[in-house]
């Protein structure tokens, strides 16, 4: 099972961007979206797209990471693949348009 690993370094992070493929999840402590919405892409990302790492960002605890990566609002969930950013989702968004886009860029990366 694939567990989200909590960032605090902009180094670890930018080390699994550029490992393979990763999804963060960009929350804060008192985003009450953010903490209720983090266990379900957990549970759907492992069972549906093992492959996949999975990472977490703590706005509040780390607003340079945040800022540097464009995130100004909560949550925000970013797919990168070796490196390149696939797609985000910002604000509203439901868990059902997550796995379809996430299932067509795994499908195509999968392929190739």
């Amino acid at each position: 099972m694939t567990t989200m690993q909590t960032l605090s370094s902009i180094t670890q992070l930018d080390q699994l961007k550029s490992d393979g493929a990763l999804l963060i999840l960009f929350g804060g402590a008192h985003c009450g979206v953010c903490q209720s919405i983090k266990p379900k892409i957990e549970t759907l990302m492992t069972e549906q797209f093992p492959d996949i790492a999975l990472a977490y960002v703590d706005c509040e605890q780390s607003p340079a990471i945040c800022a540097q990566h464009s995130v100004f609002s909560l949550p925000v969930i970013k797919l990168y693949i070796e490196d390149q950013m696939y797609f985000e989702l910002v604000r509203g968004f439901s868990l059902h348009e997550l796995t379809s886009q996430v299932d067509r860029i795994y499908r195509l990366w999968k392929a190739s």
